[in-house]
């Protein structure tokens, strides 16, 4: 049952990231608030999208 758990986050963050990035629209290259805040929530994501991959711990 962890499997199918861990497999549903993996695939939800994969899912909430393509949504991000196909939701972004146009960037505006000058504009570094915009910037900023894109990296920023790509920073975020690729944090979950680590963290819904990596290894469980075993004990």
């Amino acid at each position: 049952m962890d499997e199918i758990v861990r497999e549903a986050a993996q695939v939800m963050v994969i899912e909430e990231a393509r949504a991000y990035v196909e939701g972004m629209g146009r960037v505006d290259e000058t504009n570094a608030g915009q910037l900023l805040g894109h990296l920023m929530a790509a920073e975020t994501l690729l944090m979950r999208i680590v963290a819904a991959f990596a290894e469980p711990a075993t004990t």
